[in-house]
């Protein structure tokens, strides 16, 4: 009887713990979701870059044609809509679309953190663990803080020393004739291209372009210098006097 009752006992099936319903998440909880929103607010950035290097070109056409296209800007649109309209809706844009991106980089790298919560007890050399990482991290603080200091320099003008009542094309031309001002943005556009280099290679990976395929490597680090250069002709050009 013992034996049959201990046979049974050892036999008796072990009931699992009651578990917790997982909560469902959304698309946007989803790491598809957040690659979706990195992938289009990435798009929308790099749309507006190639927009706003073309309208810096416009410096070596002279202070009229400069001038003439920061009117435009503030002015497109107008009467259908009211003067600065559509300009204060693409900054509205481009405001969401950096907290977005932001947002979606953060939440992908804590999914990928918790995915693996122990450290390899060596560590390997890679692309990810090495530059790159400390590019994407402290490119992205530079940049942040480069863009606070263009915006009051070249925008309000309150650092600027013409002031913010002097012309766009006389702003540009005093801000960039302090080395230390052009220093910095020329940091902050190369932290932009290898930042953006990097964006692209791995967008063609997440959408399964990369393998195999070398041209699509060398189109991300084309585009990327064309806009560094393009950014940084202005004030190079500023320094040493071809544009007055």
């Amino acid at each position: 009887m013992t034996a049959i009752i201990e046979r049974g006992a050892s036999t008796a099936p072990i009931e699992p713990p009651p578990s917790h319903p997982r909560r469902r998440r959304g698309f946007f909880g989803s790491s598809t979701g957040q690659k979706a929103v990195m992938a289009v607010t990435g798009t929308i950035l790099v749309l507006y870059l190639i927009a706003h290097m073309v309208g810096n070109l416009k410096t070596f056409a002279g202070p009229e044609a400069f001038n003439g296209y920061a009117l435009w800007l503030r002015e497109v649109g107008y009467p259908l809509v009211p003067k600065r309209g559509l300009l204060t809706l693409i900054e509205v844009v481009l405001l969401a679309a950096i907290v977005l991106h932001i947002w979606s980089a953060v939440a992908l790298y804590r999914r990928a953190a918790a995915a693996r919560p122990v450290r390899y007890a060596a560590r390997r050399r890679s692309q990810a663990g090495g530059y790159v990482v400390h590019i994407m991290r402290w490119g992205g603080v530079t940049i942040a803080l480069f863009v606070v200091y263009h915006l009051l320099d070249l925008t309000f003008g309150v650092a600027n020393p013409a002031g913010g009542a002097a012309a766009p094309y006389t702003r540009m031309i005093e801000g960039f004739s302090r080395w230390y001002v052009t220093l910095f943005y020329a940091v902050a556009v190369i932290m932009v291209g290898l930042h953006l280099r990097h964006g692209l290679w791995s967008a063609f990976q997440t959408l399964g372009l990369a393998r195999g395929r070398q041209g699509l490597k060398v189109s991300a680090a084309l585009l990327s210098a064309v806009l560094v250069v393009g950014f940084l002709s202005v004030p190079f050009a500023i320094m040493i006097g071809v544009v007055n």
